[in-house]
């Protein structure tokens, strides 16, 4: 418990930046979040179609099933955060066509951009994501951390194509 308060203690204390409510603990984190959502929809808009079914190999997702997957999940994971049932009913991981994994990723972030949204009290509520506990400030840190993840994949992906990704791009 006393870690627990000490970093939510810390969290609270970082200065406000994005939208979450009042600033603090959920705003720190937006910029993170805002982040995420830029290299991922780049990396839709930017990588050829025919590489969409690129693997490095047979026991990895391919380049749009990584995007559809970061979809899928984004429902999952703010969904939680919200309280509310998972909307989402499709299996993005099967969608071929970069215009349908881009509008996937555009809507999976205007849901999502509601939970980035939630006051900090509400934000150390308790929620269950994939059987584990954590506050909703966590799910909502989780997501960030599973999409950078993913994006590294993406990231190794382009470069075995002969690709820059957009975060080695410059402003």
């Amino acid at each position: 418990m006393r870690i627990t308060l000490l970093t939510a203690l810390a969290l609270a204390t970082v200065p406000a930046a994005g939208f979450g409510q009042g600033g603090g603990a959920v705003a720190s984190i937006v910029p993170l979040w805002e982040r995420a959502k830029d290299l991922y929809l780049k990396s839709a808009e930017q990588i050829p179609e025919d590489k969409l079914g690129f693997r490095p190999t047979e026991k990895v997702r391919t380049f749009g099933q990584i995007l559809g997957h970061i979809a899928n999940d984004h429902y999952v994971f703010c969904s939680a955060v919200l309280d509310e049932k998972d909307p989402n009913t499709q299996d993005f991981e099967k969608t071929t066509t970069r215009s349908g994994l881009i509008q996937a990723l555009k809507d999976s972030f205007v849901y999502c951009d509601r939970a980035y949204r939630i006051s900090d009290a509400k934000s150390f509520e308790q929620v269950d994501i994939f059987g584990n506990k954590g506050s909703r400030l966590w799910a909502l840190n989780f997501n960030v951390i599973h999409d950078g993840e993913h994006y590294g994949n993406l990231v190794t992906y382009f470069r075995l194509n002969g690709l820059v990704p957009p975060s080695s791009q410059g402003q």
